[in-house]
């Protein structure tokens, strides 16, 4: 199994103020998350586009794009159209606050802001976030990534989520069906007309494949027979492949590269991280230039949170 991350709570603050911003930054990392900063939407919009939040802090009013048509383009984005949006704002008038909400907002808070109130309600909303989550990732593990086969091999249909991973493996056939790879074919071919014991093992065994040109692996399961000659199967992504492997291909890192990463995600100081890899604290601080320049980030902070996003489970 992959090595465990562990995880901080990504909060996303976006907001013109700095003098918002560096109060806000101080509260949130010392409350345990990781906190990435915007000071427009234009911004914000940008850097979920890479990283995925678990809250964002919305200023309701900033030059430009204010905050409610921000969060209206943020909940247009169906990566990050689950996470919940705070407004902040400093106006007390009823509509603006009924605004906030009908663009997708889920909270407000008014400035001054309390630290800990604003941490309090972030954790409300945290876990009805999870638990909304947890359902949903129930349903797909159910269901969503699922597709019937014959035992010679040809797709007979497959859900949106189960064709997405199948497209990396199979072949065309005329009419657009699908042909699993021989190694699959094999796998079900084996498992043809055994009785009830067959079946069991079958269960057991999943097989794996390849995707090529990558160091994903996709794991086939055998869930039960639907028809005489129809198999009903799961597909899933694989998830025994090393963490620095996953940062090294999702990012196009060298591999000291997404090794430097790897433990940068896993909280390690430079100095440690220097000490793990027999590495200089300079040389370190020049892979951690090249790494920020490679995907995109600014600074510390930033490349965690997009570390462990890359190695999160899907």
């Amino acid at each position: 199994m992959m090595h465990s991350v562990e995880r901080r709570d990504i909060i996303l603050v976006v907001d013109d103020s700095p003098e918002t911003l560096s109060l806000l930054t101080d509260a949130l990392e010392a409350s345990g998350a990781t906190v990435l900063v915007a000071v427009e939407g234009a911004n914000a919009l940008a850097l979920v586009d890479r990283i995925t939040p678990d809250v964002i802090l919305l200023d309701a009013v900033m030059p430009g794009m204010d905050g409610f048509e921000t969060c209206r383009r943020l909940k247009r984005n169906k990566a990050v159209a689950h996470v919940p949006v705070i407004f902040m704002t400093g106006l007390s008038e009823t509509e603006q606050i009924v605004k906030g909400l009908e663009a997708g907002g889920v909270d407000y808070v008014t400035k001054p802001i309390s630290p800990d109130e604003l941490i309090a309600r972030i954790r409300v909303h945290l876990a009805n976030a999870r638990q909304t989550h947890s359902a949903r990732a129930a349903l797909d593990a159910a269901g969503r990534f699922l597709l019937s086969a014959t035992r010679e091999g040809r797709v007979l249909w497959s859900t949106p989520q189960a064709t997405a991973l199948l497209s990396a493996i199979t072949s065309s056939l005329p009419g657009d069906s699908l042909m699993l790879p021989e190694a699959v074919r094999l796998w079900l071919t084996a498992r043809r007309g055994e009785g009830a014991g067959s079946e069991a093992a079958a269960i057991d065994l999943p097989v794996t494949m390849p995707v090529p040109g990558t160091v994903r692996r996709l794991r086939l399961s055998y869930v039960g027979q639907i028809g005489p000659e129809e198999l009903l199967l799961r597909i899933l992504d694989d998830q025994s492949v090393p963490p620095e492997q996953v940062l090294r291909a999702k990012l196009n890192l060298t591999v000291r590269e997404a090794e430097v990463l790897m433990w940068l995600a896993r909280g390690k100081a430079n100095r440690d991280i220097g000490e793990i890899l027999g590495l200089s604290p300079r040389t370190v601080n020049k892979h951690l230039e090249q790494i920020y320049a490679k995907i995109g980030v600014e600074n510390r902070a930033a490349a965690t949170a997009l570390a462990v996003t890359a190695l999160a489970p899907r």
